[in-house]
């Protein structure tokens, strides 16, 4: 049984995803057990593979490719080979319609001044964020990518930073009592 899944990335994305020598395409190939098909000019990456082991991970090999093309560092979407890490797209004209001017602005509220707010929300969430093209992607386990996605969606509807901020904080500080109380109902002998 063989696989093939056609992914289109940007095209000054390509070098990133082939790496100096080609070394970032080879990590991904030896990791997912796949191998690619990648076409410079337009931007068109094969994945595929001949058998199907138990480490081959196809999709994951995907959400790789997709998240090196939407702006993530080839390290910081290795990210997604771990725990349960995925990635989320999130396409900023759902909330700026077709209106340039409007996607910028919303990208700047995202960002921040300095890239403050992005980082901001990078550290309460432990999520990765990058904000490339039209599009804000996120890496993360499920709930940091649920809070990352509700504050990103809550600036981009014209929420102010501080309430985003004192929201996330919150949920940290209860995910962390949570957490603790976890450990302190274990019986330990």
């Amino acid at each position: 049984m063989s696989f093939e899944k056609l992914i289109r990335i940007p095209n000054d994305r390509i070098g990133v995803l082939i790496g100096k020598s080609g070394k970032t395409k080879k990590n991904i190939e030896n990791k997912c057990s796949v191998k690619l098909e990648i076409d410079s000019d337009g931007g068109q990456v094969i994945v595929k593979s001949e058998e199907i082991s138990d480490d081959f991970e196809p999709f994951k090999a995907i959400e790789i490719i997709t998240a090196i093309g939407r702006g993530f560092s080839p390290e910081n979407s290795l990210r997604l080979l771990k725990g349960e890490n995925s990635l989320h797209v999130i396409d900023l004209r759902e909330f700026a319609g077709k209106s340039t001017d409007q996607i910028e602005r919303i990208k700047g509220r995202i960002i921040g001044e300095g890239g403050k707010a992005r980082l901001n929300i990078e550290n309460l969430t432990n999520a990765s964020i990058t904000v490339y093209g039209r599009t804000v992607a996120i890496i993360g386990e499920p709930n940091q990518l649920r809070l990352a996605v509700d504050a990103i969606s809550s600036l981009s509807n014209g929420s102010m930073h501080g309430p985003v901020y004192t929201k996330l904080e919150s949920a940290r500080r209860r995910e962390k009592a949570e957490k603790a109380k976890i450990w302190e109902d274990q019986d330990v002998f």
